[in-house]
Protein backbone atom coordinates (compact mmCIF):
# COMPACT_ATOMS: atom_id res chain seq x y z
CA UNK A 1 0.00 0.00 0.00
CA UNK A 2 1.20 3.39 -0.69
CA UNK A 3 -0.24 7.11 -0.21
CA UNK A 4 0.38 10.16 -2.07
CA UNK A 5 1.55 13.10 -0.38
CA UNK A 6 -1.40 14.89 -0.24
CA UNK A 7 -3.59 12.36 1.64
CA UNK A 8 -0.90 11.74 3.95
CA UNK A 9 -0.48 14.92 4.71
CA UNK A 10 -4.21 15.38 5.01
CA UNK A 11 -4.53 12.36 7.26
CA UNK A 12 -1.86 13.59 9.50
CA UNK A 13 -3.28 16.98 9.78
CA UNK A 14 -6.67 14.99 11.38
CA UNK A 15 -4.53 12.65 13.57
CA UNK A 16 -3.02 12.52 16.91
CA UNK A 17 0.35 11.72 17.83
CA UNK A 18 0.00 8.29 17.99
CA UNK A 19 -1.95 8.17 14.21
CA UNK A 20 -5.26 7.56 15.88
CA UNK A 21 -8.04 9.86 14.75
CA UNK A 22 -10.21 11.76 17.96
CA UNK A 23 -12.14 13.88 15.70
CA UNK A 24 -15.07 16.44 17.01
CA UNK A 25 -18.25 16.82 14.61
CA UNK A 26 -19.68 20.35 14.08
CA UNK A 27 -21.29 19.45 10.47
CA UNK A 28 -25.37 19.58 11.44
CA UNK A 29 -27.13 22.14 9.68
CA UNK A 30 -31.13 21.12 9.42
CA UNK A 31 -30.93 18.74 12.51
CA UNK A 32 -29.14 21.62 14.70
CA UNK A 33 -31.67 24.22 13.49
CA UNK A 34 -35.14 22.65 14.38
CA UNK A 35 -33.01 21.38 18.01
CA UNK A 36 -32.18 25.25 18.15
CA UNK A 37 -35.42 26.26 17.17
CA UNK A 38 -37.45 24.05 19.94
CA UNK A 39 -35.64 24.98 22.31
CA UNK A 40 -35.95 28.73 21.94
CA UNK A 41 -39.98 27.87 21.17
CA UNK A 42 -39.73 29.58 17.58
CA UNK A 43 -40.18 28.83 13.88
CA UNK A 44 -37.12 26.77 12.34
CA UNK A 45 -37.12 29.40 9.59
CA UNK A 46 -36.56 32.40 12.22
CA UNK A 47 -33.10 30.69 13.26
CA UNK A 48 -30.40 32.81 11.63
CA UNK A 49 -26.91 32.04 10.37
CA UNK A 50 -25.66 34.21 12.75
CA UNK A 51 -27.17 31.82 15.80
CA UNK A 52 -25.75 28.75 13.83
CA UNK A 53 -22.39 30.11 13.46
CA UNK A 54 -22.30 31.52 16.82
CA UNK A 55 -23.37 28.15 18.64
CA UNK A 56 -20.56 26.13 16.13
CA UNK A 57 -17.88 28.76 16.78
CA UNK A 58 -18.29 28.19 20.66
CA UNK A 59 -18.02 24.76 20.47
CA UNK A 60 -14.90 24.73 18.13
CA UNK A 61 -13.22 27.22 20.70
CA UNK A 62 -13.81 25.14 23.75
CA UNK A 63 -13.34 21.48 22.06
CA UNK A 64 -10.68 21.45 19.45
CA UNK A 65 -8.08 21.59 22.31
CA UNK A 66 -9.27 18.23 23.41
CA UNK A 67 -9.26 17.02 19.43
CA UNK A 68 -7.74 15.69 16.83
CA UNK A 69 -9.67 17.77 14.38
CA UNK A 70 -12.92 19.32 14.11
CA UNK A 71 -15.81 18.23 11.30
CA UNK A 72 -17.59 21.48 9.81
CA UNK A 73 -19.95 22.59 7.19
CA UNK A 74 -19.13 25.26 4.93
CA UNK A 75 -22.16 26.94 4.95
CA UNK A 76 -21.79 28.11 8.44
CA UNK A 77 -18.74 26.48 9.92
CA UNK A 78 -16.18 28.86 8.14
CA UNK A 79 -16.12 31.96 10.75
CA UNK A 80 -15.80 28.35 13.43
CA UNK A 81 -12.77 26.82 11.52
CA UNK A 82 -10.74 30.54 12.10
CA UNK A 83 -10.63 29.80 15.91
CA UNK A 84 -9.50 26.30 15.90
CA UNK A 85 -6.80 25.33 18.50
CA UNK A 86 -3.82 24.92 16.04
CA UNK A 87 -3.23 20.98 16.72
CA UNK A 88 -6.73 20.57 15.29
CA UNK A 89 -6.99 19.67 11.86
CA UNK A 90 -9.94 20.35 9.45
CA UNK A 91 -12.92 18.37 7.74
CA UNK A 92 -14.99 19.89 5.55
CA UNK A 93 -18.43 18.21 4.58
CA UNK A 94 -19.52 18.17 0.79
CA UNK A 95 -22.88 17.19 0.77
CA UNK A 96 -25.86 19.20 1.47
CA UNK A 97 -28.10 18.89 4.67
CA UNK A 98 -30.63 16.18 4.53
CA UNK A 99 -31.59 13.97 1.51
CA UNK A 100 -34.27 14.10 -1.29
CA UNK A 101 -37.80 12.91 -0.19
CA UNK A 102 -39.35 13.54 -3.08
CA UNK A 103 -38.85 9.92 -4.11
CA UNK A 104 -37.92 6.63 -2.25
CA UNK A 105 -34.04 6.11 -1.94
CA UNK A 106 -32.98 8.75 0.50
CA UNK A 107 -30.77 10.03 -2.35
CA UNK A 108 -27.65 12.41 -1.32
CA UNK A 109 -26.95 15.69 -3.25
CA UNK A 110 -23.58 18.44 -2.88
CA UNK A 111 -23.49 21.48 -2.08
CA UNK A 112 -23.99 23.85 -5.47
CA UNK A 113 -21.40 26.11 -4.65
CA UNK A 114 -18.72 24.05 -3.70
CA UNK A 115 -16.56 21.24 -5.07
CA UNK A 116 -13.42 19.60 -3.55
CA UNK A 117 -11.21 22.10 -5.43
CA UNK A 118 -12.34 24.86 -3.27
CA UNK A 119 -13.02 23.20 -0.12
CA UNK A 120 -9.18 22.45 -0.21
CA UNK A 121 -8.86 26.02 -0.98
CA UNK A 122 -11.17 27.30 1.86
CA UNK A 123 -8.65 25.16 4.39
CA UNK A 124 -10.22 21.22 4.58
CA UNK A 125 -7.79 18.56 4.88
CA UNK A 126 -9.78 16.79 4.24
CA UNK A 127 -13.10 15.68 2.43
CA UNK A 128 -16.30 14.06 4.14
CA UNK A 129 -19.71 12.84 2.20
CA UNK A 130 -22.51 11.27 4.37
CA UNK A 131 -24.60 9.00 2.50
CA UNK A 132 -27.73 7.00 3.67
CA UNK A 133 -27.35 3.63 2.53
CA UNK A 134 -28.77 0.16 2.54
CA UNK A 135 -27.46 -2.85 0.73
CA UNK A 136 -31.30 -3.49 0.85
CA UNK A 137 -32.13 -1.16 -1.36
CA UNK A 138 -33.06 -1.67 -5.17
CA UNK A 139 -30.44 -1.79 -7.71
CA UNK A 140 -31.35 0.75 -9.35
CA UNK A 141 -31.39 3.17 -6.39
CA UNK A 142 -27.72 1.76 -5.22
CA UNK A 143 -26.39 2.21 -8.96
CA UNK A 144 -27.05 6.05 -8.76
CA UNK A 145 -25.12 5.78 -5.23
CA UNK A 146 -22.22 4.05 -6.50
CA UNK A 147 -21.63 6.15 -9.09
CA UNK A 148 -22.14 9.58 -6.88
CA UNK A 149 -19.21 8.51 -4.36
CA UNK A 150 -17.02 7.58 -7.33
CA UNK A 151 -17.24 11.03 -8.53
CA UNK A 152 -16.47 12.10 -5.33
CA UNK A 153 -13.55 9.91 -4.91
CA UNK A 154 -12.52 10.96 -8.17
CA UNK A 155 -12.66 14.30 -7.42
CA UNK A 156 -10.76 13.77 -4.04
CA UNK A 157 -7.84 11.95 -6.04
CA UNK A 158 -7.42 15.31 -8.23
CA UNK A 159 -6.91 17.05 -5.49
CA UNK A 160 -5.09 14.79 -3.69
CA UNK A 161 -7.21 14.96 -0.63
CA UNK A 162 -8.30 12.15 1.98
CA UNK A 163 -11.86 11.09 1.33
CA UNK A 164 -13.81 9.76 4.76
CA UNK A 165 -17.21 8.44 3.65
CA UNK A 166 -19.77 8.23 6.06
CA UNK A 167 -23.03 5.99 5.36
CA UNK A 168 -25.54 5.51 7.96
CA UNK A 169 -28.55 2.99 7.41
CA UNK A 170 -31.90 2.97 7.45
CA UNK A 171 -35.14 1.21 6.41
CA UNK A 172 -37.72 3.04 3.94
CA UNK A 173 -40.72 2.87 6.20
CA UNK A 174 -39.23 1.63 8.85
CA UNK A 175 -38.19 2.81 12.32
CA UNK A 176 -34.64 2.52 13.08
CA UNK A 177 -34.58 2.72 16.55
CA UNK A 178 -36.54 -0.76 16.64
CA UNK A 179 -35.88 -3.88 17.97
CA UNK A 180 -36.39 -5.36 14.33
CA UNK A 181 -34.32 -2.68 12.72
CA UNK A 182 -31.60 -3.61 15.69
CA UNK A 183 -31.67 -7.46 14.46
CA UNK A 184 -30.71 -5.98 10.62
CA UNK A 185 -28.45 -3.43 11.59
CA UNK A 186 -25.34 -5.86 11.71
CA UNK A 187 -25.58 -6.60 8.27
CA UNK A 188 -26.30 -3.64 6.90
CA UNK A 189 -23.61 -2.16 8.40
CA UNK A 190 -21.41 -4.86 7.65
CA UNK A 191 -22.40 -5.25 3.83
CA UNK A 192 -21.91 -1.45 3.52
CA UNK A 193 -18.10 -1.37 4.94
CA UNK A 194 -17.43 -4.53 2.14
CA UNK A 195 -18.98 -2.47 -0.60
CA UNK A 196 -17.25 0.94 -0.09
CA UNK A 197 -13.85 -0.63 0.83
CA UNK A 198 -13.56 -1.29 -3.17
CA UNK A 199 -11.19 0.50 -4.81
CA UNK A 200 -13.22 2.41 -7.22
CA UNK A 201 -14.67 4.45 -4.61
CA UNK A 202 -11.10 6.12 -3.56
CA UNK A 203 -12.05 5.92 -0.06
CA UNK A 204 -9.46 6.52 2.69
CA UNK A 205 -11.53 6.14 5.52
CA UNK A 206 -14.42 4.90 6.03
CA UNK A 207 -17.02 6.59 9.44
CA UNK A 208 -19.25 3.78 10.19
CA UNK A 209 -21.85 3.16 12.50
CA UNK A 210 -21.39 0.48 15.43
CA UNK A 211 -23.17 -2.48 13.42
CA UNK A 212 -25.40 -2.75 17.05
CA UNK A 213 -27.98 -0.90 18.31
CA UNK A 214 -26.76 -0.59 22.17
CA UNK A 215 -30.12 -0.33 23.66
CA UNK A 216 -30.85 -4.00 22.31
CA UNK A 217 -27.37 -5.44 23.84
CA UNK A 218 -28.41 -7.41 26.88
CA UNK A 219 -26.91 -6.30 29.80
CA UNK A 220 -25.82 -3.04 28.77
CA UNK A 221 -26.36 0.33 30.54
CA UNK A 222 -28.47 1.27 27.57
CA UNK A 223 -30.68 -1.54 27.40
CA UNK A 224 -33.85 -0.64 29.21
CA UNK A 225 -35.91 -4.07 28.53
CA UNK A 226 -36.34 -6.09 25.26
CA UNK A 227 -32.84 -7.42 23.86
CA UNK A 228 -31.95 -8.52 20.20
CA UNK A 229 -28.38 -9.82 21.07
CA UNK A 230 -26.34 -10.84 23.81
CA UNK A 231 -23.34 -9.29 24.59
CA UNK A 232 -20.90 -12.03 22.77
CA UNK A 233 -23.30 -11.69 20.10
CA UNK A 234 -22.65 -8.22 19.91
CA UNK A 235 -18.77 -8.36 20.02
CA UNK A 236 -18.63 -10.90 17.23
CA UNK A 237 -21.12 -8.33 15.27
CA UNK A 238 -17.99 -5.74 16.06
CA UNK A 239 -15.62 -8.39 14.45
CA UNK A 240 -17.45 -9.52 11.65
CA UNK A 241 -17.81 -5.92 10.44
CA UNK A 242 -14.10 -4.85 11.13
CA UNK A 243 -13.72 -8.15 9.28
CA UNK A 244 -14.67 -6.91 5.47
CA UNK A 245 -12.97 -3.41 6.03
CA UNK A 246 -10.25 -3.18 3.62
CA UNK A 247 -9.69 0.70 4.86
CA UNK A 248 -9.09 2.10 8.33
CA UNK A 249 -12.50 3.06 10.00
CA UNK A 250 -13.75 5.37 12.67
CA UNK A 251 -16.88 5.02 14.73
CA UNK A 252 -19.72 7.91 14.68
CA UNK A 253 -21.69 8.66 17.59
CA UNK A 254 -25.09 8.60 15.89
CA UNK A 255 -26.76 11.00 18.02
CA UNK A 256 -26.80 8.79 21.52
CA UNK A 257 -25.49 10.31 24.75
CA UNK A 258 -22.29 10.69 26.23
CA UNK A 259 -22.59 7.60 28.38
CA UNK A 260 -23.80 5.11 26.01
CA UNK A 261 -21.16 6.30 22.99
CA UNK A 262 -18.83 5.84 26.00
CA UNK A 263 -20.11 2.27 26.38
CA UNK A 264 -20.17 1.41 23.07
CA UNK A 265 -16.36 2.12 22.52
CA UNK A 266 -15.60 0.10 25.66
CA UNK A 267 -17.69 -2.93 23.43
CA UNK A 268 -15.67 -2.11 20.33
CA UNK A 269 -12.29 -2.12 22.25
CA UNK A 270 -13.56 -5.80 24.19
CA UNK A 271 -14.41 -7.53 20.65
CA UNK A 272 -10.36 -6.06 20.12
CA UNK A 273 -11.37 -4.75 16.60
CA UNK A 274 -8.93 -2.65 14.52
CA UNK A 275 -10.68 0.98 14.66
CA UNK A 276 -8.46 4.15 13.93
CA UNK A 277 -10.49 6.02 16.41
CA UNK A 278 -13.56 8.14 16.20
CA UNK A 279 -15.78 11.34 14.64
CA UNK A 280 -18.29 12.02 17.54
CA UNK A 281 -20.49 14.89 17.46
CA UNK A 282 -23.59 15.28 19.48
CA UNK A 283 -22.54 12.88 22.60
CA UNK A 284 -20.36 15.36 23.06
CA UNK A 285 -22.35 18.84 23.05
CA UNK A 286 -26.01 18.00 21.87
CA UNK A 287 -26.85 18.79 26.01
CA UNK A 288 -25.62 22.67 25.09
CA UNK A 289 -28.33 23.38 22.93
CA UNK A 290 -31.34 24.23 25.36
CA UNK A 291 -28.73 26.41 27.63
CA UNK A 292 -27.78 28.07 24.72
CA UNK A 293 -31.27 28.46 23.22
CA UNK A 294 -32.61 30.16 26.84
CA UNK A 295 -29.06 31.71 27.73
CA UNK A 296 -27.12 32.17 25.14
CA UNK A 297 -23.69 31.71 23.74
CA UNK A 298 -21.74 32.74 27.15
CA UNK A 299 -23.79 30.53 29.18
CA UNK A 300 -23.06 27.85 26.15
CA UNK A 301 -19.48 28.55 26.57
CA UNK A 302 -19.10 27.96 30.27
CA UNK A 303 -20.92 24.65 29.72
CA UNK A 304 -18.67 23.13 27.22
CA UNK A 305 -15.76 24.57 29.69
CA UNK A 306 -17.26 22.36 32.23
CA UNK A 307 -19.21 19.22 30.94
CA UNK A 308 -18.51 19.83 27.07
CA UNK A 309 -14.90 19.28 28.03
CA UNK A 310 -15.40 16.41 30.46
CA UNK A 311 -17.38 14.73 27.47
CA UNK A 312 -14.99 15.11 25.00
CA UNK A 313 -12.09 13.54 27.53
CA UNK A 314 -14.78 11.21 28.43
CA UNK A 315 -14.65 9.60 24.74
CA UNK A 316 -10.89 10.41 24.12
CA UNK A 317 -10.28 7.56 27.41
CA UNK A 318 -12.06 5.04 25.62
CA UNK A 319 -9.57 4.78 22.11
CA UNK A 320 -6.79 3.71 23.97
CA UNK A 321 -7.61 0.45 22.30
CA UNK A 322 -7.74 2.22 19.23
CA UNK A 323 -5.13 1.62 16.36
CA UNK A 324 -3.28 3.99 14.18
CA UNK A 325 -5.07 4.71 10.91
CA UNK A 326 -1.17 3.49 9.11
CA UNK A 327 -1.07 0.64 10.74
CA UNK A 328 -4.51 -0.64 8.98
CA UNK A 329 -1.92 -1.26 6.33
CA UNK A 330 0.66 -2.77 8.41
CA UNK A 331 2.78 0.20 8.45
CA UNK A 332 4.44 1.40 11.26
CA UNK A 333 4.63 5.28 10.34
CA UNK A 334 2.67 7.13 8.00
CA UNK A 335 5.69 7.81 6.06
CA UNK A 336 6.49 4.44 5.85
CA UNK A 337 3.81 4.41 2.99
CA UNK A 338 5.12 6.69 1.21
Amino acid sequence: MKITPGKQKGMKAVSDSRGVIAAAAMDQRGSLKSAIAKDKGIDKKEVTAQMMEEFKTAVVRVLTPHASAILLDPEYGLPAAKVRSANAGLLLAYENSGYDNTRPGRLPDLLDIWSVRRLVAAGADCIKILLYYTPFDSREVNDIKHAWVERIGAECVASDVPFFLEFVGYEEGGDEKGAAYAKKKPEIVTRSMEEFSKPQYGVDVLKVEVPVNMAFVAGSKACKGESAYTRDQAKDYFRKAAAVAKKPFIYLSAGVNNDVFAETLELAAESGVNFSGVLCGRATWKEGIPIYAKQGAKALEDWLQDQGVKNINNVNSKLSAAKPWFSFYGATSAAALS
